[in-house]
């Protein structure tokens, strides 16, 4: 099966690093139009210089804080004037922030929700109209697995992540109707730039190769999951192959989580 996002224009974000880059260079390879967004303009150079190595479609960078809305206002009509429309939102940007409960203050809340919440939501209402127009939309969430498994000192993003599946849930039932499907990605184990800083973080004397080993082990399949494999995912959820596939959270997890 020869997945293709050709005439595909998409805005992922948070795709300097990362998961996000994976996708950016898998859907610039399918032949879509690839819109990379990240605060970090030295990091947006780079990652341009790498997606468009391979790339079959155009592939620009464009600066966005998504926490804040004018960045996105203006980031959107950027691309808009870049690409002409919007086909494919991937909201991607994100980090992991978990303390007990009672050590998160109202500004700390309220960032995390503006990352990972607002930023969707804000996102989303701008490019709908043109989607239902067209009668064609891809949108995914990508949270991660403690959306549907949240424990004690997860939050703030637990919570953030289980409202950005329930997003999703009501997004897809507005917009399948209309051609737009949307569904979630719930990141479990997978090397990353995050596993990464982890890694360092914990200032462990075995190697990285030697440390995701490890820490694969226990998970059903063996190992730690690739980047490459949620970009296959991704990139195939966005294509005419998925075209019955909406309303979905996916756990990109190697088995590991209890919950379907």
């Amino acid at each position: 099966m020869d997945v293709r996002l050709d005439g595909r224009s998409a805005i992922i974000t948070g795709a300097s690093k990362g998961l996000g880059l994976a996708m950016a260079k898998e859907f610039a390879a399918s032949g879509a139009n690839v819109a990379i967004l990240a605060r970090n303009p030295d990091t947006l150079a780079e990652a341009k210089a790498v997606t468009s190595a391979g790339a079959q479609g155009r592939v620009e960078t464009f600066s966005c804080d998504v926490s804040k809305a004018a960045d996105i206002q203006n980031a959107y009509d950027a691309v808009v004037g870049a690409f002409g429309q919007v086909d494919i939102l991937i909201n991607n940007a994100g980090r992991t922030r978990s303390m007990p409960s009672d050590q998160i203050t109202d500004d700390i809340w309220q960032e995390d929700l503006d990352l990972k919440v607002f930023a969707a939501i804000r996102f989303t209402r701008l490019v709908w109209p043109g989607m239902k127009q067209r009668a064609w939309g891809r949108i995914i969430n990508v949270l991660n697995t403690g959306a549907k498994t949240p424990q004690a000192n997860g939050a703030p993003t637990v919570v953030s992540r289980a409202a950005g599946m329930a997003l999703m849930k009501v997004l897809a039932g507005e917009g399948a109707p209309h051609g737009i499907l949307v569904n979630a990605m719930l990141v479990g184990q997978i090397v990353s730039d995050q596993i990464a800083r982890r890694y360092r973080a914990e200032g462990t004397n075995v190697s990285f190769e030697d440390y995701v080993a490890k820490a694969g082990a226990n998970i059903p399949v063996g190992r730690m999951g690739k980047a490459e494999e949620f970009a296959a995912m991704a990139c195939f959820l966005c294509s005419d192959h998925a075209g019955f596939t909406a309303g979905t959270a996916i756990n990109m997890d190697g088995g590991a989580s209890p919950v379907v």
